[in-house]
């Protein structure tokens, strides 16, 4: 009994895992399907949408209409054809012999009806396989009788030939198939694809309604984020979209009013705090202290200032975003000379390679608040063990990117480190950042660049040391 059962135990299993690749595939599919729908836009996934609702329903009504069409017709017709076939056979079968070609061609003049002998002779082609013609033959021979001959043509004749029979004399009535048939599929098809065309246009124009004023909300957005001020939306429309645009407005005009109030805010911290540290700096060189104790404080004071202004720098917004791109490579020259100079009052060497030619849109305030953030922590953190100071700057052209590289020889940041310190307050470890400040450097970049459309990283240098890279959309030259 085992023996018998377990064969069929072991098919089972080995089925589900036959359809198990099949079941995977289509789950790849299916996940590529939406990931392709999500890179889509509103408007596209919208208009996609409503147009496969339209199909299904275009399709849907074609078929409701072919099927209601199919039976009435085929019992009109039958009716009809059966009525033409009576009145033919009563109006031969009580005229004379010799008067009958008389009588057909009257019934063909003023009838339509076009009656032929027929003979055994006669080459038959008989009616289509369709569901709608065996409908029409079967209703028609219950109707006339079985013996009832029907054709699709006879001796290479087109038409809906119906063999009848008077005083045992055979003969045709021949009806024209355009008269008697569906409509046929290239009606079918016209109709269906100016339906389809007006689903589309209809489409497209309510989506087109729908997505103006989320278009017009989405490109504001994009600009309040870049730190412009947009126009106001119009608060007209739906009452949810009113809604909508209204709150938008208050929040730009109360994020206006709250850099405005920032910057006056910034402004005021500014003078109230570095006039006292002036003032305290003036009364020490002027105090009978010792050198030493004197130039511990000034540089207590120092760090004070700079902390300042980097808590300054980090609560300024970035500058508006230009409206003509500017020549990278021009201003990068002007930029890595004056840094230069300072590098060497450091007692280190500043290499560049710089390509020529290159724009991009961001302001030139911007660019040198970025580049001198990065070369003064690589100067004050990228030593090389032996006390060396070396920087390197690379401005080059990557397909579509602007690439920035400013890179040290110092101890570097450790991988664990390395998103840690891109927050703002938050500094390495000691081996990298030894003295004081305040952790804002990096965040200072970091907003820089993003509000440029760009995007910054943190890479290991080739020969140690830290690489920062920056990435910022290219642009064409302006004429």
């Amino acid at each position: 009994m085992a023996m018998f059962l377990s064969p069929m135990a072991d098919s089972k299993p080995t089925a589900e895992v036959s359809l198990l690749p099949v079941q995977i595939n289509w789950q790849r599919q299916f996940e590529r399907l939406q990931r392709t729908c999500s890179r889509l836009g509103l408007f596209t996934r919208t208009f996609l949408l409503l147009v496969a609702l339209m199909l299904a329903s275009l399709a849907a009504w074609l078929l409701v209409f072919i099927s209601i069409e199919t039976g009435p017709r085929a019992a009109q017709l039958t009716k009809r054809i059966a009525t033409s076939v009576n009145l033919t056979q009563a109006a031969l079968r009580y005229t004379p012999i010799h008067e009958r070609p008389a009588m057909l061609r009257e019934l063909s003049r003023s009838e339509g009806l076009d009656v032929y002998p027929r003979s055994n002779a006669d080459v038959v082609e008989p009616l289509p396989n369709e569901a709608y013609w065996q409908s029409f033959a079967l209703r028609l021979r219950n109707t006339l009788g079985e013996e009832t001959r029907l054709a699709w043509a006879v001796n290479d004749i087109p038409g809906v030939w119906v063999g009848f029979r008077i005083d045992h004399e055979p003969y045709w009535l021949s009806f024209d198939r355009h008269e008697i048939g569906l409509t046929v599929r290239l009606e079918w098809l016209s109709w269906g694809a100016a339906a389809l065309l007006l689903s589309i246009v209809g489409a497209a124009v309510g989506v087109s309604y729908i997505n103006r004023p989320l278009s017009r909300l989405a490109r504001s957005a994009h600009l309040l984020s870049r730190g412009e001020s947009p126009a106001p939306l119009p608060e007209t429309g739906a009452r949810e979209l009113r809604a909508l645009n209204a709150s938008f407005n208050r929040m730009a005009r109360e994020l206006e009013q709250t850099d405005t109030d920032r910057a006056l805010m910034l402004a005021g911290i500014s003078h109230d705090l570095r006039t006292p540290l002036t003032r305290m700096r003036l009364e020490i060189e002027l105090s009978n202290i010792d050198d030493e104790a004197r130039f511990g404080i000034d540089q207590d004071l120092a760090q004070i200032d700079h902390s300042i202004g980097q808590l300054m720098e980090y609560a300024r917004p970035p500058s508006a975003a230009p409206a003509r791109a500017i020549d990278l490579s021009a201003l990068m020259h002007e930029i890595t000379e004056r840094e230069r100079g300072l590098t060497r009052a450091h007692g280190g060497q500043l290499h560049t390679r710089i390509t020529t030619d290159l724009w991009a849109y961001i302001t030139g305030f911007d660019l040198q608040r970025i580049m001198s953030n990065l070369l003064e922590n690589a100067r004050r953190y990228g030593r090389h063990h032996d006390g060396t100071l070396e920087l390197y700057i690379a401005l080059k052209r990557e397909m579509s990117s602007i690439v920035i590289e400013v890179r040290d020889r110092g101890p570097g940041i450790s991988t664990s480190d390395i998103e840690r310190v891109r927050r703002p307050f938050s500094r390495g470890d000691t081996a990298r950042t030894g003295a004081a400040g305040t952790g804002l450097g990096l965040a200072i970049v970091e907003r820089l660049i993003h509000h440029a459309g760009g995007s910054l990283a943190l890479l290991s240098g080739p020969v140690g040391g830290l690489k920062v890279r920056i990435e910022l959309p290219a642009a064409q030259a302006e004429t």
